[in-house]
């Protein structure tokens, strides 16, 4: 009879966990494009992420928002047709999020380490960027991220 109780209750709890794990999968807005590479390179290596990408006005707008959770090598390339100076907010978005301002030749050119969730103050490029990475909070400083390091993607022509 023990053991049939901690099986009933194992079970249960496997059940329940799958149960929650599907609410919150489902909660979660879907990936709107196919994920595609990018590889940032620095002073510790080549580092691998899969990214979403915000190429048009509509998908820019809506970037990470409402989003609750990110896998670690995911993140969001936002693309612009023009360079020049841009500023994001956090409004709506859970996340803390690291911002990564990138010229069009892949050079680096701003980070902005773990951004506040929820706040509506502007985050300025601070100059003239071709794109913005998004990343989960934190990774910047984990792979070593610096001004002038690389990020390889078909966007950017070194």
């Amino acid at each position: 009879m023990r053991r049939r109780s901690w099986l009933s209750r194992a079970a249960i709890a496997l059940a329940a966990a799958l149960v929650w794990a599907a609410a919150v999968t489902l909660a979660e807005p879907a990936l709107a494009d196919a994920l595609e590479s990018l590889t940032i390179s620095t002073a510790t290596g080549d580092h691998a992420f899969s990214v979403e990408i915000a190429a048009t006005p509509e998908k820019r707008e809506r970037g990470l928002m409402d989003r609750r959770f990110m896998p670690m090598d995911r993140g969001m390339l936002f693309e612009f047709e023009r360079d020049g100076p841009v500023a994001f907010w956090m409004k709506n978005t859970y996340i803390p999020l690291d911002m990564v301002f990138i010229a069009r030749n892949g050079k680096v050119t701003r980070i902005v380490d773990r951004a506040e969730p929820m706040s509506e103050t502007a985050i300025p490029s601070g100059g003239p960027c071709a794109a913005v990475l998004e990343l989960n909070g934190g990774v910047a400083a984990e792979i070593g991220l610096r001004v002038g390091d690389g990020v390889r993607h078909p966007f950017f022509k070194p």
